[in-house]
């Protein structure tokens, strides 16, 4: 069983696609960052950064006590060794998945995250910081698009880890109206295949059990 700190996030919504994927139990904590509930000791004990999201597998494959996982990227690549799915079945795949990870981790979560504090929280309107976020988040949203174009998938031909961290960003972008990706056809069909996907529909129905729409 999984324990899950949790809340609907962009980084928060990685982690339920895997779970669903995977088909893994566990049990959602939810952890109501508009109330700085991250900031609490006992959260600090999981997730040193107080940062959401985070994990403790009570089953740990060495057999041991529980064990905690933070940060999105670690938590998604210790589920898929756990599951032994979604993180390649050859080298050069899980070289590929890996770095696409890395690329979504590195760049587009913190560049999309920048560009929609200044286009949507910030309390005064930044033009400079409006345009240096949103320019570099759709450039990358462009490599995305050309990689797409050579593969169905981030990380090759199957669905992985690389994906299900990058779709709850672009999900985000697309659905705040901070840009239009209509004239990226690659990851338009993308977005599409995986947006359909009956685990990635499960994962965003859980959100709406943690935080209602308003």
């Amino acid at each position: 069983m999984i324990d899950f700190y949790y809340w609907p996030t962009p980084n928060g919504r990685k982690i339920t696609l895997f779970l669903e994927e995977a088909g893994i139990a566990y049990t959602i904590k939810p952890v109501n960052i508009t109330k700085n509930e991250q900031f609490e000791p006992a959260f600090l004990k999981i997730s040193p950064n107080n940062r959401m999201p985070a994990i403790v597998d009570h089953e740990p494959g060495d057999g041991g006590g529980p064990l905690s996982v933070f940060e999105s990227g670690a938590i998604l690549l210790y589920l898929a060794k756990k599951a032994h799915r979604f993180a390649g079945d050859t080298l050069r795949e899980r070289v590929a998945i890996k770095e696409w990870l890395f690329w979504q981790v590195g760049g587009l979560g913190p560049m999309a995250g920048q560009a929609s504090h200044f286009v949507r929280f910030a309390p005064e309107k930044i033009e400079y910081g409006i345009k240096r976020y949103t320019d570099e988040t759709m450039r990358l949203l462009g490599v995305m698009d050309r990689r797409l174009a050579e593969s169905e998938f981030l990380g090759g031909a199957s669905y992985s880890v690389a994906d299900m961290a990058s779709y709850p960003w672009v999900f985000a972008v697309v659905t705040n109206n901070m840009a239009s990706i209509d004239a990226l056809t690659h990851l338009s069909r993308w977005y599409e295949a995986v947006k359909a996907r009956p685990a990635t529909i499960a994962a965003y129905a859980r959100a709406a059990e943690v935080s209602p729409p308003k």
